[in-house]
């Protein structure tokens, strides 16, 4: 019995070390860095700001807190939709900011804690308002929906409108300028992209449905098999949570979680 209990704690002891070994919690900690791959193009949760080419938004502001809180600098990396995963997954960055929980990504990926919802709304011009009332006008043969590809507005479309064209475009141009160009009928995007979106373009106007689609919790991207890195970031997230601070930057960015 002696032995056998020897032998369990030191297999466990070998486990716990493996683990850390491999966490990149320990080479965050060690480099005194933590990479975050940001795609810049989502108001107000990621962009740059063109005064100064820094990037800004919610989601950066919650990643620098993050950095100082555990007492490390902070390095963002570009990324795009379509590559998003593939950061994660080819270790070019240690966690991304916010993206949709989905199925898909959940299979290759791991995510966080969530700590903010959102849910998908159709945008078009402001004269084309008469056109589309709810989801139902837009799922039409004659109707170009367009969307950015590696999002899950692009999944979301498929499954709203099989009826319409849809229209994918590729990063860094974006699905909502389809529509500004008048190449395109409506968009996709976020409740609160298309808040940010009719403020700086009056033209835009958000389709007055009677509820949103796809109510999604949105949570960092993480690797999957790091489940080191991933219970630090949720108690980060718990601890922040309790002392108000995601309140406190929701008001700060005028944001509000469905």
């Amino acid at each position: 019995m002696k032995y056998i209990t020897c032998f369990i704690s030191l297999f466990f002891l070998i486990i716990s070390s493996t683990l850390n070994a491999e966490s990149r919690l320990k080479s965050i900690l060690e480099n005194g860095e933590l990479r975050v791959g940001t795609t810049g193009d989502w108001n107000p949760m990621t962009y740059k700001d063109p005064s100064t080419n820094e990037y800004m938004g919610f989601d950066i502001e919650i990643a620098r807190e993050l950095a100082k809180d555990m007492g490390v600098e902070i390095k963002f990396i570009p990324t795009e939709w379509k590559t998003l995963v593939t950061g994660i997954l080819a270790n070019k960055y240690d966690i991304s900011t916010s993206a949709s929980l989905s199925e898909k990504r959940a299979l290759t990926t791991g995510y966080t804690n969530s700590f903010f919802k959102l849910a998908t709304v159709p945008l078009t011009l402001k004269k084309n308002s008469s056109q589309y009332v709810d989801w139902q006008d837009i799922n039409n043969s004659s109707v170009t929906v367009a969307v950015t590809l590696g999002t899950v507005q692009e999944q979301y479309a498929k499954i709203l409108f099989p009826n319409a064209k849809l229209k994918v475009i590729e990063s860094p141009a974006r699905d909502f300028q389809e529509v500004l160009a008048e190449r395109a009928d409506v968009h996709l995007t976020s409740n609160i992209e298309a808040a940010a979106l009719v403020e700086k373009y009056p033209e835009l106007y958000i389709v007055p449905v009677k509820e949103p689609k796809f109510p999604t919790p949105l949570a960092w991207l993480v690797s999957q098999e790091d489940q080191i890195l991933i219970n630090y970031i949720n108690h980060w997230i718990k601890i922040k949570k309790s002392r108000g601070y995601f309140d406190e930057m929701m008001n700060k960015w005028n944001l509000k979680s469905l």
